[in-house]
């Protein structure tokens, strides 16, 4: 599982993200405190349980960079998940900010060539439906929720993730062990080269050189904009996907992640180490067909991941 808190106190005073509202106020909902990392750009609803959500994709952005220069970011497609969830949540679910949210699947499957970049900008549509609601009080419990992507009439993407809703003060006694974890210097180990894992700059490197081949430590800079966006006190869900995502780049140069299930299992802790695996293919399977990875921590698998070329797809 992979907690996604809003770390803001103040009360929701609207429940309700319209179309055109200030990004500061999306970014709350979106748990996103820098602009530039807000994907969505609106919300409305259509029934009580179906929803449009309107997203905006940058051409250029400084951590979800195309994909070899011609692709978009297929993770922008699970941050956008991410980010679409917990903006229904809060704005039309009753969720307050200061909840915590723990995700527990993320998933998707997109056409990779309707994702070349082209000129025109990449406006979205997003629909969502959630399912298998249960309701804490007047809050969300847990949901599930599935989404269909798509741009100027063309589908580009289907997603899913399971999702369940902590208050704040039942997250402080359940973590508030780890409050230290927020002052706490996390190590920064050196960096495979940003090139081998397919990106342009070391900071964006999740990973450290291979004990051992297909294992890799999990590499940690909290001083990154977007990966530590915000106070945390373990490792961001995102991040274990992109740690996926590296691995499987660093095994089949110029991957490209086509399709994506993610299942989180538990917490990972910043300050204990964690290893990222790539799995071998199952009998009768093929590497070229996808990877699975897995992040593993005090010798258990806190994360697992399967990614899928464009064929696969």
């Amino acid at each position: 599982m992979v907690q996604l808190t809003s770390h803001a106190s103040a009360p929701v005073e609207s429940a309700v993200a319209a179309p055109g509202a200030p990004v500061d106020r999306l970014g709350l909902l979106c748990h996103r405190s820098d602009p530039q990392d807000v994907f969505p750009t609106g919300l409305t609803r259509l029934t009580d349980t179906q929803f449009s959500v309107s997203a905006h994709w940058p051409m250029v952005h400084r951590f979800f960079a195309p994909v070899g220069g011609s692709h978009q970011d297929p993770l922008l497609i699970a941050e956008t998940i991410r980010q679409a969830t917990m903006l229904i949540a809060h704005a039309e679910l009753g969720v307050p900010v200061g909840d915590a949210f723990v995700m527990w699947e993320l998933g998707y499957t997109c056409a990779s060539e309707r994702l070349v970049l082209g000129e025109d900008p990449w406006d979205i549509t997003v629909d969502a439906s959630c399912s298998r609601i249960r309701r804490r009080g007047r809050s969300l419990g847990s949901m599930s929720i599935e989404l269909l992507f798509h741009r100027r009439g063309t589908v580009l993407a289907s997603g899913a993730g399971r999702v369940s809703c902590t208050s704040a003060g039942a997250y402080r006694r359940l973590r508030g062990h780890r409050g230290a974890a927020l002052d706490t210097p996390v190590p920064l180990l050196p960096a495979l080269p940003p090139r081998a894992v397919g990106k342009l700059s070391e900071r964006d490197v999740v990973l450290a050189p291979a004990v051992s081949p297909g294992r890799w430590p999990l590499r940690l800079d909290t001083r990154h904009p977007t990966l530590f966006g915000r106070p945390n006190d373990h490792v961001p869900g995102i991040l274990l996907v992109e740690a996926a995502r590296q691995a499987a780049t660093a095994t089949l140069p110029g991957f490209l992640p086509a399709a994506m299930q993610a299942d989180f299992h538990r917490y990972v802790e910043l300050d204990r180490p964690c290893w990222i695996e790539v799995l071998p293919a199952p009998a009768g399977g093929e590497v070229s067909d996808g990877l699975r990875i897995r992040a593993v921590q005090d010798g258990e698998t806190v994360f697992t991941c399967t990614l899928g070329a464009p064929d696969a797809a």
